[in-house]
């Protein structure tokens, strides 16, 4: 395992994970942007809120339907010892077909939010992804 470290947040990924360079002129809350091969592509942002995970977990939900998404299931969590979201869905595109893996943490006023976008069915990116999540800290 190699470890993430912005001086904000931590966390561990697999050495055949490969830290990309995150594109903050179009994202400027882009704090990690990992990916594995062409079929896995992790995005981490971070950008203060004023949102509780309730409302939050119903904008998201919201969000994935009004772009045709199906979400496949929408928990609270507890996981990296913090209440989240965890969120599952499939999204059909023109071009491609892909499922989505997002958890979103919100602590002290800041959102964190991870999103696995995926072609990989074994569940194997996924189950990586979920180990990561584990491992995240937000540095005080």
């Amino acid at each position: 395992m190699r470890t993430f470290n912005t001086g904000k947040i931590i966390f561990e990924y697999p050495s055949g994970w490969e830290v990309e360079k995150a594109d903050i002129l179009s994202n400027p809350d882009c704090i990690a942007t990992l990916s594995k091969g062409q079929d896995n592509l992790i995005n981490a942002v971070m950008f203060p809120t004023a949102t509780n995970l309730d409302d939050y977990k119903i904008f998201m939900e919201d969000a994935i339907s009004d772009d045709g998404g199906v979400i496949i299931s929408s928990d609270f969590v507890q996981i990296a010892g913090m209440d989240a979201i965890k969120l599952q869905a499939n999204m059909d595109t023109p071009e491609i077909n892909f499922d989505i893996h997002t958890y979103v943490f919100i602590e002290k006023g800041d959102i964190y939010i991870f999103e696995l976008r995926t072609l990989d069915v074994s569940g194997e990116s996924e189950r990586q992804f979920k180990n990561m999540i584990q491992t995240f800290r937000i540095l005080k």
